[in-house]
């Protein structure tokens, strides 16, 4: 008896998002939506390679595994995004993740910093985590019904994230002296950028006007504000101001040396060798 040879077969990664139809956009709504998703994107990217530096070195290792597992899920959420511009741009994911050039990203400045110390990374995280929240709120409401169906998914996770890191924050400013200086210290340093998440996109009047976005990038920011002062404020004690300047730009000319670093990290790999895919 003779048996039949069986080539091995290569199971294929599943897109993380099913193909959508943007015909019905007009161009520049196109352009503006592929904007606002690589911005988002480039955020979680970031932050998520930031935070996976602390693995192996968390304070302690019940936080080290659940640091990690919560920079995992940022990068799970970016390469969502990235799917979701490269469909829309006609690009790919991979070379949106590590084929982009330093200054070519478009990630916020709060999220451009170096990992620096445990406080400072709960503090960015905080604050980047209640922008977070408040955006995709209100993109949950979207006209564009594929991202509202992802935003709903996305949410769940966030959720606990947030979570987490309010523990966090609240258990540094309780911890004593140093650990309520060290946090006071990373929230001034992080004041300056920490309207940042919101600031207006170039196509942001085309996406509302399409319901994409709900509320302006300004309102949104208004709103961080108000929920930020009341728990650092109101509830920690901290002299910290929500308001701020969120007219900048999320253009990266030059890339800080802080960001070069990181790049260089993780595209590392797909500068070895050209067509890897992520």
């Amino acid at each position: 008896m003779t048996t039949e040879a069986r080539l091995p077969t290569r199971q294929l990664v599943q897109p993380d998002v099913p193909r959508f139809d943007v015909s019905e956009l007009a161009d520049t709504t196109r352009g503006a939506l592929a904007e606002l998703l690589l911005t988002m994107a480039d955020d979680e990217f970031v932050l998520g390679f930031w935070d996976s530096e602390w693995t192996g070195i968390g304070p302690m290792l019940e936080e080290d595994v659940a640091f990690s597992s919560i920079a995992q899920d940022e990068l799970g959420h970016a390469r969502i995004w990235y799917e979701m511009a490269a469909q829309i741009s006609g690009d790919s994911a991979d070379r949106l993740a590590f084929g982009r050039q330093p200054d070519e990203f478009r990630h916020a400045a709060l999220v451009d910093h170096p990992r620096t110390d445990w406080s400072f990374s709960i503090a960015r995280r905080w604050m980047y985590d209640t922008a977070d929240s408040i955006r995709l709120a209100s993109l949950a409401e979207s006209s564009f019904r594929p991202l509202a169906d992802v935003v709903a998914k996305v949410r769940r996770e966030e959720r606990y994230h947030l979570l987490h890191m309010d523990l966090w924050l609240r258990r540094l400013a309780g911890g004593g002296d140093e650990s309520r200086g060290r946090l006071a210290a990373a929230l001034n340093t992080l004041r300056p950028d920490a309207h940042s998440v919101f600031t207006p996109l170039g196509g942001e009047d085309e996406l509302l006007r399409a319901g994409i976005l709900t509320q302006p990038m300004e309102r949104l920011a208004e709103r961080w504000a108000e929920q930020a002062g009341r728990v650092l404020i109101d509830e920690l004690g901290f002299g910290f101001s929500g308001d701020g300047d969120h007219s900048g730009n999320r253009d990266h000319h030059p890339p800080s040396e802080s960001f070069r670093w990181l790049w260089s990290e993780f595209t590392s790999v797909a500068r070895l060798e050209e067509g890897v895919e992520w």
